[in-house]
């Protein structure tokens, strides 16, 4: 389970992280879960990767990370039942409980580690 740190502001995102990479646990993320918790999606190659909250029943914000681990988009309040699709290409996907952007000051341009 890795610490996710907001390196450019020193802050910790999540001490708990859940790291998906098969398809499986990719496919089902926080799907039907009541229990916040922060995923981090790791991916083969960037790209464009859209994103869904079907069956996800609370608001999460959503960082998307390229190969450096610097962020390239943010959606805060990602309300349940909807659909993002972001306009940058990704490696990373962090999703976060929500407040957590606004509460760390994270912004584009930040580089964050994952341990």
């Amino acid at each position: 389970m890795p610490t996710i740190k907001n390196k450019t502001k020193k802050a910790v995102l999540s001490n708990n992280a859940k790291v998906c990479s098969s398809i499986f646990s990719k496919s089902i993320g926080l799907m039907f879960s009541k229990k916040k918790k922060s995923l981090v999606f790791v991916f083969e190659k960037e790209k464009i990767i859209p994103l869904h909250m079907l069956m996800v029943f609370y608001p999460i914000d959503v960082l998307f990370l390229n190969k450096s681990k610097v962020v390239v988009e943010m959606k805060e309040k990602f309300m349940p039942f909807s659909f993002y699709t972001p306009k940058n290409e990704a490696l990373y996907i962090i999703e976060l409980p929500q407040g957590i952007i606004k509460k760390t000051r994270t912004k584009l341009g930040d580089k964050l580690t994952l341990r």
